[in-house]
């Protein structure tokens, strides 16, 4: 049965997914928003829904360490998997305003998670602190918004109520379908005996990551890059701000040892894709080949060690 429930899983992920993309780019162009700026906000906290439910229900039980691995599992599965998949698929050209201001976020919130971990836990107080950076971010991107709101293009778009359906109906769609895959991969993996940590670090992040992996992947496809890169970015700064924000503030989550080295790992991955995207202003081919190749290796040593 859990298996039948695994594809049930997909199928909604990938038809849901689809809806929402084009609701929420449909949304950008009647705002005349920049649809990256739709991305980072929307599609982003949309996509990170599995995450948030998974993280701070794990938080508030005895699965802490569930809680936070997930997280950082998620957000490298993000930068590596659905960046790479995604430019395989089709070449992603690089929003200008990605490099200069969301992935400095990104790698920040990565770093102050780290600092945070030193004391093997993230207390309510690094909690509030973590929402508080996710309260500032968001207002630098609306006062960003509202500066570059006649940049918008004037391709022609659904009607409001159509757009807001499609984007109701397909996050809907993407929830139910993610907590599915996650809901029966996890009952998979734990008839074969596997860790708390390996299972957040592995089927858990890649499960409630799913969600991203196939809206960034139905962008690219639809040449919409803006959306395909600023979700992924937007994604990962809505995980550490906001979802571990909220599961720490409510309950202090104890660190596992061997996260200290995921979260460097974290960093690192964060720095490449920067470096990754700046090339020609694009993620190509063979860079996003690259980027499943490393993901590749670190699936090996975190099953190994």
């Amino acid at each position: 049965m859990m298996y039948v429930l695994l594809i049930v899983g997909f199928i909604l992920l990938i038809k849901g997914a689809d809806f929402f993309v084009d609701g929420a780019s449909s949304t950008a162009k009647l705002l005349k928003v920049p649809s990256v700026i739709i991305g980072l906000t929307i599609v982003a906290m949309g996509t990170s829904a599995p995450e948030a439910a998974v993280s701070i229900s794990a938080g508030l039980s005895v699965s802490s360490d569930i809680a936070l691995s997930n997280v950082i599992g998620s957000n490298i599965f993000n930068l590596l998997i659905v960046v790479g998949v995604s430019a395989i698929i089709c070449p992603m050209k690089t929003e200008k305003v990605i490099l200069r201001r969301d992935i400095w976020w990104s790698l920040g919130a990565a770093v102050a998670t780290l600092i945070m971990m030193t004391d093997m836990k993230i207390s309510g107080a690094e909690g509030i602190l973590l929402l508080g950076g996710m309260a500032a971010y968001i207002a630098v991107l609306v006062f960003d918004a509202r500066k570059k709101r006649d940049e918008g293009d004037e391709v022609k778009a659904m009607s409001p109520l159509k757009s807001i359906i499609y984007i109701v109906g397909g996050l809907a769609a993407i929830i139910i379908g993610g907590d599915l895959v996650v809901d029966s991969a996890c009952d998979i993996a734990a008839a074969f005996g596997m860790s708390e940590a390996l299972i957040g670090l592995t089927i858990v992040a890649v499960g409630t990551s799913l969600p991203e992996l196939v809206t960034s992947i139905v962008a690219a496809k639809k040449g919409d890059s803006g959306l395909a890169l600023g979700n992924v970015v937007g994604s990962n700064i809505f995980n550490i701000l906001f979802i571990l924000g909220s599961a720490s503030a409510l309950t202090t989550i104890n660190v596992a040892p061997e996260l200290f080295i995921d979260t460097a790992i974290l960093i690192a991955v964060t720095l490449l894709m920067y470096f990754l995207c700046r090339t020609k202003e694009k993620t190509s081919r063979g860079e996003g080949s690259l980027c499943v190749l490393v993901y590749a290796a670190y699936m090996a040593y975190i099953i190994l060690r």
